[in-house]
């Protein structure tokens, strides 16, 4: 017997075996907020979106983005959309108007879903339904009732979601994940982390980034209760944990650099810090310096968990979680040894090319890029995908220690190198340009621009990043620029970035932060 895995299954069996219990608690006080929703709920919210959408006339494959932050709405879209025979579009509501622009037209999405709160500044975004997600204008798409959608004939090798990433390129290129890649990207990632009924869950990680890696589903199939928080704060994701009783939360470093320095404010406060030996967190998005795991294995007393990804491997490769042969540890050599990458989720298997590049094979691996058959071709060679980073083997456990890609990854959010260059390029002061990564206390890394002014020409550090932040989203901006006499190239006129980098990263021992 062969059973389609569709992400359907999870909210299906949410339904009948969680009826009744709190699936969502949304963000209190903002416009047309759902409040607490239960698993019967959001079931029959998802089912009348999926119907609203047949009136609308929109078929199976037909593709619905989403643009908008962490909501209640936006995990209910997830299965209204993708359970159903749809395929959602997440999209990164930090991305300018132009950039989501190109997104919701690339995709050929006939349905784009608008946060209150983006809908003036993205007035010149549209497609041919344009639904403001206010309560009002949203309210025959997510009404609480009893619907029968068109009847979907499931398909494992479907897609469920085209999941928009930044890369090397100046446009983002499309990510189609099915509804077998996500179903088993969702199990593994909840069979690692622990995943139970009992867990209370807060939404710090943006459901927009591979569909908040795939723990909406995960979370969904086990009846865990999921608390909405709009806009990461440390001291709000603090209060969450004490007023809810959160047990798991997933971000990048930056979340973790937040609540820690909240945490430090309630000592010095004498206030206590909640969730001592009940909290785990998982981090991902760039490796987080082992100093970072200790300060939240003794100040908070939360378990440290990491895992490496791609929206291209939706995301799990690996994962790094103590041990209990690490548990008599020092703290400071038991989070030395956190801070790798970690060992092969189930069902991956990793090989590091001669060149040192990290390849991986996995159920969870990309159906292809939207559109992009060349760039499919590149990317997954010799039935293993090129990951474009650069790491070794230490015994089982993966660590990263290079970035083959010209990608930064800051506060958890790609940045093309590329892409700003070309912003950079535009400035009639920039006669050449380099940007490259460079350390972060909270960020992890951030943007840095070295330039070649033209002759006759100069622009102040302020200046040219205030160019920059007038054409592209704020945090893809450089946060700093440096004027150099001459960028350092190979015979053959190729930049050679890593030797830019290299005082900036001296003293750390891999060139990612």
């Amino acid at each position: 017997m062969r059973v389609p895995l569709t992400i359907g299954d999870f909210l299906e069996r949410a339904a009948i075996v969680y009826g009744e219990r709190v699936a969502l608690v949304d963000e209190p006080g903002r416009p047309g907020t759902l409040g607490s929703v239960t698993y019967a709920g959001m079931r029959r919210r998802a089912r009348s979106m999926a119907a609203r959408l047949d009136a609308l006339g929109l078929e199976h494959g037909d593709r619905v983005a989403i643009v908008s932050p962490n909501a209640a709405r936006f995990a209910i879209a997830l299965f209204g959309t993708s359970a159903f025979g749809r395929v959602a579009v997440p999209t990164n509501f930090r991305l300018n108007a132009d950039e989501i622009g190109y997104i919701v037209k690339h995709s050929g999405a006939r349905v784009v879903l608008i946060d209150p709160e983006l809908d003036e500044a993205l007035a010149g975004v549209s497609a041919e339904h344009r639904i403001v997600l206010d309560g009002t204008a949203d309210e025959e798409l997510f009404a609480d009732r009893e619907s029968e959608p068109t009847a979907w004939e499931a398909d494992e090798d479907a897609t469920a979601s085209i999941n928009y990433t930044s890369g090397t390129t100046a446009r983002p290129k499309g990510v189609q994940l099915t509804h077998r890649t996500l179903w088993l990207n969702a199990v593994t990632f909840g069979w690692h982390v622990g995943v139970s009924d009992r867990d209370v869950y807060l939404h710090t990680l943006p459901m927009f980034h591979v569909n908040g890696w795939g723990m909406p589903y995960a979370l969904t199939a086990m009846g865990a209760k999921q608390v909405v928080l709009r806009k990461v704060d440390g001291e709000e994701i603090l209060r969450r944990i004490e007023a809810e009783g959160v047990t798991l939360l997933c971000g990048a470093p930056a979340v973790v650099t937040a609540v820690l320095d909240a945490a430090t404010l309630r000592r010095d406060k004498g206030e206590e810090v909640p969730g001592r030996e009940l909290v785990r967190i998982v981090v991902a998005g760039a490796p987080p310096p082992s100093k970072t795991i200790e300060r939240v294995e003794t100040e908070l007393g939360w378990e440290f968990i990491q895992i490496y990804g791609l929206t291209e491997t939706a995301p799990l490769l690996t994962v790094n979680r103590r041990p209990s042969e690490w548990d008599g540890l020092d703290p400071a050599e038991r989070s030395r040894l956190l801070s790798r990458a970690g060992v092969p989720a189930v069902g991956v298997q990793l090989r590091i090319d001669p060149e040192g590049e990290i390849l991986a094979r996995s159920n969870n691996a990309l159906e292809g890029y939207w559109e992009q058959p060349e760039d499919t071709a590149k990317a997954i060679q010799d039935g293993y995908f090129r990951t474009g980073d650069g790491g070794y083997l230490d015994g089982a456990h993966l660590v990263i220690a290079d970035r083959k890609k010209d990608v930064i990854i800051s506060g958890g959010e790609n940045v093309s190198s590329i892409e700003v260059e070309d912003c950079l390029y535009q400035h009639p002061a920039v006669a050449e340009v380099a940007v490259i990564g460079v350390p972060h206390e909270k960020w992890g890394e951030t943007v840095k621009a070295l330039i070649v002014q033209r002759e006759g020409e100069a622009a102040e550090e302020r200046d040219i990043i205030e160019f920059c932040r007038q054409r592209m989203a704020h945090y893809k901006c450089p946060t700093s620029v440096e004027v150099v006499d001459a960028l350092p190239r190979t015979a053959t006129g190729k930049l050679q970035k890593f030797k830019l980098r290299q005082p900036y990263w001296e003293g750390h021992d891999r060139l990612v932060n």
